[in-house]
Parts: C-alpha cells; sequence; structure tokens
C-alpha cells in the first residue's frame, strides 16, 4: 500500500500562512521529510502563475532546489553566505533552512534575516526554520509566525500499520500478519503523539520481531514511545509496576481504584474518568508502592515526574520544563503519572517563590483542564509545606491518608516480605513479628526482616524467630524518633482526607 496522503487541513494551514505574507515561519519538528513533502505538495497545487522555487538548506550542502531537479550549491553552505544570497535575490521564493536554531545567536545572522523581512513588500522571499526546537530573536519576532505540524490521526495511523504489515506480508512469500484485533487496536491507540516517520519505525518493530501484533508487543512500543518523547529526562518511565497482592493494607483504595478501573479504561460509557488522587502520610507506609500498583492494576504505563529536577535557573525554563512533561504524559495516555513527595516542586523555595507559584498555577491549570487519561497519583509527608490551592477539594478526585499499619496489616506485611524472599512464613512467627513491631512503618518491617536475613547468612544459620525479634528490637522506628510530627500529621488528617485502611 501507497504512503498516506498529507492531510487537506496541514497544507491547506501551511499554505494559508505562507500567502499571509509572514516573512519568517518557525516549524519544531523532527520530521523533516514529511514537512518537505507538504511544502512541494503545497507548490503544486499553487496555479502556474503563482508557483515559486522551493529550496532546501543544510550546513552539510548548502542550498539546493527542491522544486526541479538540480543539485546542491555548496558555496552558499555557510549560513551568512546562504543568507546574503537569499537577500540579493530579487525573485519570490520559499527558502526552508534546516537546523538553523545555532545561528540564530550570531547578530550578524539575526541582521540579514531582518534585513529579507523588511524588503519582504519589494520581494516576498519566506524563511522556513525547521528543528527540534526554535528560539526567535526579539528582533525577528515582529515579522515571524509558528506552525505546528499535526500528527497522523487515527486512521493515518492505522494506514501505517496496514501498510508495515503489507512490507512484511511480501518479504515472507505473502504469508499474512497474524492479529489480535483488541491488541491492533490498542497498538494503533498506544502510537498516538508520534511523528510519522517514528509511527511506522514502532510500527515495524512491532510486527517483523515475530509476523505478530499481539499485547506482548504493546510494552515495548510503549517504551519506545517514551524513549522518543522524554528528550529533558526530567520523567522516567518506571518499569517497576506491582500488584495490588504485593501492597499490604490500603483495602479502601484498593476498592476504590478497583471501583474506577472500568470508568478509566473507557468501558463504562457515561462515566467519567477518573483524574487522581492525593497520598498523604508517614513516610515508609506504602505511597509509593501504591502509585506503582495503581499502573498494575490499571494494566498501563506508570510515569514519575520528578519535580526537583524541573527547576531550571534560566527566566521560564522551569514552567517550560513542566509544561512538556504534561504534554509527554498526554501524549502517552492512557497511563499513571506518579508525582512523589509534591510538595518540593510546589511549596516556596527560597528566592524562587515566584517561579513556585508558576510551577503551581501552571500544573494545576493542566489538571483541571485535561481531557487525555493521565491518572495522576501525588504523594506528600509534609503537609505543612502543600499550599491550599493544591489540597482545595476537587483538584483531586480524593486525597487519601496512609497512617501507620494495624496488627493485620503488620502481619500481612510480615508475610508477603518473608514469602518475597524466599523464607516461610509460619503463623507463630508472623503473629509475633506484627505485635513486635507496633508504630513500625512498612518500610521498616521490611527492613528489620532484611537486617535479619543479614544476621542469619552471616550465623551460616536459617533465619529464625530470633533473628527476626532482634532486629526488631534494634531498630527505632519513626513513629518515636518523629513522634510529634506523626502526631500532628494524624491531626491533620482526621476530617480532612479519607482513611487508606
Amino acid at each position: 500500500m501507497s504512503a498516506a496522503p498529507p492531510v487537506v487541513d496541514r497544507r491547506h494551514d501551511l499554505g494559508l500562512l505562507l500567502r499571509s505574507r509572514t516573512p519568517v515561519v518557525a516549524i519544531e519538528t523532527r520530521d523533516e521529510l514529511r514537512l518537505l513533502a507538504l511544502l512541494r505538495d503545497i507548490g503544486r497545487a499553487r496555479p502556474p502563475a503563482e508557483q515559486v522555487p522551493l529550496f532546501r538548506w543544510s550546513v552539510t550542502d548548502g542550498l539546493q532546489r527542491l522544486d526541479v531537479d538540480l543539485p546542491p550549491q555548496p558555496h552558499a553552505a555557510a549560513p551568512a553566505e546562504v543568507l546574503k544570497h537569499v537577500r540579493a535575490i530579487t525573485r519570490p521564493g520559499i527558502y526552508v533552512l534546516l537546523d538553523f536554531h545555532p545561528y540564530l545567536d550570531d547578530p550578524v545572522n539575526v541582521r540579514l534575516m531582518k534585513d529579507i523581512c523588511l524588503r519582504f513588500a519589494d520581494v516576498p522571499r519566506h524563511l522556513v526554520l525547521v528543528s527540534h526546537r526554535i528560539d526567535i530573536p526579539p528582533e525577528l519576532r515582529p515579522y515571524a509566525a509558528r506552525f505546528e505540524m499535526a500528527l497522523p490521526s487515527d486512521a493515518e495511523r492505522a494506514a501505517i500499520v496496514k501498510r508495515v504489515a503489507a512490507e512484511w506480508a511480501a518479504a515472507n512469500r505473502g504469508s499474512p500478519v497474524r492479529a489480535d484485533d483488541k491488541a491492533h487496536d490498542l497498538l494503533i491507540r498506544n502510537l498516538a503523539g508520534l511523528s510519522d516517520a517514528d509511527t511506522e519505525r514502532l510500527a515495524r518493530g512491532a510486527i517483523f520481531d515475530d509476523g505478530a501484533i499481539t499485547r506482548s508487543d504493546l510494552p515495548g512500543v510503549m517504551q519506545a514511545k517514551y524513549e522518543l518523547l522524554n528528550t529533558g529526562g526530567v520523567l522516567q518511565f518506571e518499569y517497576d509496576t506491582r500488584r495490588f497482592s504485593e501492597v499490604g493494607g490500603l483495602e479502601r483504595l484498593k476498592r476504590w481504584l478497583a471501583e474506577r478501573r472500568v470508568a478509566f479504561t473507557g468501558s463504562a460509557p457515561g462515566l467519567d474518568p477518573p483524574r487522581g488522587i492525593l497520598l498523604i502520610g508517614v513516610q515508609g507506609c506504602g505511597k509509593s508502592l501504591a502509585a506503582k500498583a495503581t499502573a498494575g492494576i490499571f494494566g498501563i504505563p506508570l510515569l514519575r515526574l520528578d519535580f526537583g529536577a524541573i527547576y531550571n535557573k534560566y527566566h521560564g525554563e522551569t514552567e517550560r520544563n513542566l509544561r512538556e512533561s504534561l504534554r509527554t504524559a498526554d501524549v502517552m495516555a492512557p497511563c499513571v503519572l506518579w508525582i512523589d513527595e509534591i510538595e518540593k516542586g510546589v511549596a516556596g523555595r527560597g528566592g524562587e517563590t515566584g517561579t513556585t507559584q508558576r510551577v503551581l498555577a501552571t500544573f494545576l491549570s493542566w489538571l483541571a483542564e485535561k481531557k487525555t487519561r493521565v491518572f495522576v497519583v501525588a504523594t506528600a509527608n509534609d503537609i505543612s509545606a502543600l499550599p491550599p490551592e493544591l489540597v482545595r477539594k476537587g483538584r483531586f478526585d480524593e486525597i487519601f491518608f496512609v497512617d501507620l499499619p494495624g496488627p493485620a496489616v503488620r502481619a500481612e506485611i510480615v508475610r508477603i516480605h518473608l514469602e518475597g524472599r524466599g523464607q516461610a512464613a509460619p503463623a507463630d512467627v508472623v503473629r509475633a513479628m506484627a505485635a513486635a513491631t507496633e508504630g513500625f512503618s512498612g518500610a521498616e518491617i521490611e527492613q528489620a526482616i532484611v537486617s535479619a536475613l543479614y544476621a542469619a547468612h552471616a550465623q551460616q544459620a536459617p533465619l529464625s524467630r530470633e533473628h527476626l525479634l532482634e532486629a526488631v528490637r534494634g531498630t527505632r522506628p519513626l513513629s518515636v524518633v518523629m513522634a510529634e510530627h506523626v502526631a500532628g500529621l494524624r491531626r491533620w488528617a482526621e476530617g480532612r482526607t479519607v482513611p487508606c485502611g
């Protein structure tokens, strides 16, 4: 099957922008070939009397005319030389400058471009800047406009997958690609947000691996998609999602999520998909584990947003980092976005109070307006640092409080960690550990078991009840070390939050 044709609206919108007599057009895209094909289509669609030459420039090849078959002109390879050449031309033309962004810091280049803009009324020469990121200098902003390349639609992605499947069949003596209908639909949906070239690359990776489209292809596709999108390094793709059977306690939270799973996946018409939850509680009691288990119960990828990493010393860059991270999460939907220790990103940071307020406003606006299936799980330890705007009703679907585990939950945690390390969990040992660890968090119980295993190994003896109890006696839990803080946290949560247990 031939390549999917460009969407008419893309050609119309870009053609309209070029006819609006805007001298500089900035296009941030990695799909250069698709854009050049689009510009060729625009040129061919014009009446003969309105057609203008189309040129492509790169620092490696120089200037080359594209609407007719002519070789590159290497003498115009230097940025200043090509701009002087364009300025001297007395005929209209469209000049596509690829990866010109590093040269926009040179005042000579900026002045040459401004000269071309100022003389646009006499000779309309368009400068189309194409790169992954373009910062227009202030001198050129009055003469510039931005154009955003539309990404492939559902129908276009389906056509790309169909074309790749046909290529595989042709290469394998006509054998058709084996496809699970549900997995095929999920693959098309999960490829959303990528360029044509990246969509084709990921589809080819899924199909050419084994000649089939199955659910087993989807995690690899999502991981590759994340790596393509997360250029800033602020988001992390978490591979270690959990099942709720691996989480002790939190029964009310488990029921709450289970009741909303169908609505989130879109299988319950008439129900709004849940937006997210805020987990507040004592350190080490399972908030982070609950975030991982949420992705597990929904069966979707987990992204972790490091709020500390978005801060940048340059004005405006912090908010830009956050917007790009949230945009990546939107494109990765459906997914769980885990924001760990959110108070560290939205609380005052000394002299950065203004930046912090803008970050908070950006996040809250996105949270209120988002239409994508991104389920937010935000966790917090220090409620005194949380701004009132974040914890008021309506920001999250629910605010849960994760308290220290009770006796039954401590017994469950002991059993999970013993069996998870290949150890027996006799009922009498589990009961003894549950009784001895009153005031312990789940993380502290786990560390006591780890310490007991080290002690048993050092003695070259099997793990025993005595090893476990001795490790507990050697631990001072946070509820003792920071008793006032834990008590204050519990008082704040009463009446304001829903208990997880």
